[in-house]
């Protein structure tokens, strides 16, 4: 029996995303598996895995914005911007919780952000971290992103910070890092990083690679995850859609479509018209 839907995974720390989902695909016998967003090697928590037909969500799902925890220190930073890499510069600046908080307003809103040198940034296919690490030149461009709130928890000791971040997909925590200690005129590494939210999915609800392979999770189902009102339609119906043939509906809005049982997709009803958002089939 195919298994179809997401299951959410608490990754742990030093393993790769594409590890997990391997992992995951093997230990559920499912056909096919993804992802809904890369963590770093070094980063932790929130993975949402697809299976099944829920590897068709990555579109869907590529503009959700995030949650994180992260731990930033200042006064040194490394050339990745995280504990990967050695320390090239340093400084004596002891920075006070109320520096940070006064630096915090001016990172919040949409902003071009530049991603960091060793990133998975693809520039003529190749990865940025792969060409900086051949020593390369690598020609980064900045990125549109928004960051909606940086609030800070508590200062931790001497210039280490534990921080909430949530932001738009695709926003770097590293860069949030460094362009936040230029601002406090020092340098800054990224220590820790944890995902505790993508989209409307949360840590909480995640499972280890151990509840898996005990037995002790829940797939979520494709058609529990959106809210819309659902619509049967008939054999006829939905050969047409199928085939690429927008139907005539009367309501416009967005539905869950379904034939009999069979979740089709998400389908769109404009001027009297309905076409696919999201097929799932």
């Amino acid at each position: 029996m195919e298994i179809n839907g997401i299951i959410l995974v608490n990754k742990e720390r030093g393993v790769s995303s594409n590890s997990v989902v391997n992992k995951v695909k093997y230990l559920l016998q499912a056909n096919k598996a993804g992802h809904l967003g890369t963590l770093d090697v070094l980063g932790e928590g929130l993975l949402p895995v697809t299976l099944g037909k829920g590897t068709k969500l990555f579109d869907y799902y590529l503009t959700k914005d995030k949650e994180y925890r992260t731990i930033f220190k200042f006064g040194e930073t490394t050339a990745t911007l995280d504990l990967e890499g050695e320390i090239i510069k340093r400084d004596d600046k002891d920075i006070s919780t109320q520096e940070v908080e006064k630096v915090i307003p001016k990172l919040i809103g949409k902003q071009l952000q530049m991603p960091p040198l060793y990133s998975a940034k693809k520039i003529n296919g190749k990865k940025a971290y792969e060409l900086a690490r051949k020593g390369n030149e690598v020609a980064l461009k900045p990125k549109a992103i928004e960051i909606y709130s940086i609030k800070l928890i508590e200062k931790l000791e001497k210039n280490t910070f534990l921080f909430n971040i949530h932001c738009s997909s695709g926003t770097y925590i590293r860069s949030i890092c460094r362009d936040m200690a230029d601002l406090l005129s020092t340098y800054g590494v990224m220590q820790y990083i944890q995902r505790t939210r993508c989209g409307d999915f949360d840590i909480k609800n995640s499972y280890s690679i151990k509840d898996i392979k005990e037995g002790k999770y829940k797939i979520i189902a494709l058609d529990k995850l959106f809210g819309y009102k659902e619509i049967i339609l008939n054999d006829t119906q939905t050969k047409q859609l199928l085939n690429g043939v927008n139907i005539a509906f009367q309501n416009d809005g967005v539905y869950k479509v379904f034939n009999n049982k069979q979740f089709l997709g998400i389908a769109e009803v404009s001027n009297g018209l309905m076409r696919f958002k999201l097929r799932l089939v």
